[in-house]
């Protein structure tokens, strides 16, 4: 059944957005093109890293609309409004919008393409669309690991992880298109990065792996994953000796003439 795959009220929610927040956050601050006074849409706000962040960078006199479809970890303030909204419905009011940013959010849905250019045509005129996603096409390579079992278990777990997304309608290849699919909706001035980076056993960023296979377990146990497996996948992430790249992540950004 297609739909978002992580759960805002998992046990595991806190640890999965924290562990997104330490790898992403500094990469995102540097994509976003604000100014006191915008206004702006942070779609899919998770945990509220970035509306914070932008609520701070516009100042009193710009406002930040902060948008999840459970809103559970975001706290309004002065400049910034927090709504239950879904992205696959009409942008939400306080448009138009001197920025829209959505960051993995969009690969999971199926809607993507239109929900993108309802996004474009949100935008004022001068305002940027910045839509960063996991490019998921391939497994991250191990790079060091206790014996070549190991380092065969981590790949095996995570391609499982993966064909979980694409059974629940996640495109795991679509930041690829995001470039393409901005310029075909007529927004200008586009470009795109690629971040990467090793993780060690025992990292913030590492757990990610970690929580994942928890938020997904009863899945992965469906497709044929053992609870060994996973016991052994988990011990994988926290030992030290054991090395991995992380997702490729991938930042589009595209402004509206």
């Amino acid at each position: 059944m297609p739909g978002y795959a992580f759960s805002n009220r998992s046990p595991e929610a806190d640890s999965q957005l924290r562990a997104l927040e330490s790898f992403l956050d500094p990469i995102t601050a540097r994509r976003l093109v604000l100014r006191p006074g915008a206004r702006c849409w942070e779609a899919g706000a998770g945990g509220g890293s970035v509306a914070y962040f932008m609520a701070r960078a516009v100042g009193p006199v710009g406002h930040v609309v902060a948008t999840d479809i459970d809103p559970l970890h975001l706290v309004p303030d002065d400049n910034l409004s927090v709504l239950r909204h879904d992205a696959r419905d009409t942008p939400p009011p306080g448009g138009p919008f001197d920025i829209i940013h959505a960051r993995l959010l969009l690969l999971h849905l199926p809607e993507r393409r239109r929900v993108l250019k309802q996004m474009a045509s949100a935008l004022a005129p001068g305002g940027w669309l910045v839509v960063e996603e996991f490019d998921c096409t391939a497994a991250p390579r191990v790079l060091t690991a206790p014996n070549d079992d190991s380092a065969k278990l981590f790949q095996e777990v995570m391609e499982a992880l993966f064909g979980v997304l694409r059974d629940r309608g996640a495109d795991l290849g679509w930041a690829q298109d995001v470039h393409g699919e901005m310029a075909r909706v007529g927004l200008t001035d586009i470009d795109t990065t690629m971040h990467v980076e090793s993780w060690l056993g025992g990292s913030p960023a590492m757990a990610l792996y970690d929580n994942n296979s928890r938020q997904l377990e009863p899945r992965l146990l469906a497709a044929g994953i053992s609870p060994d497996q996973l016991r052994l996948f988990r011990a994988l992430t926290r030992d030290p000796g054991f090395a991995a790249m992380s997702y490729s992540f991938t930042s589009s950004r595209a402004r509206h003439p």
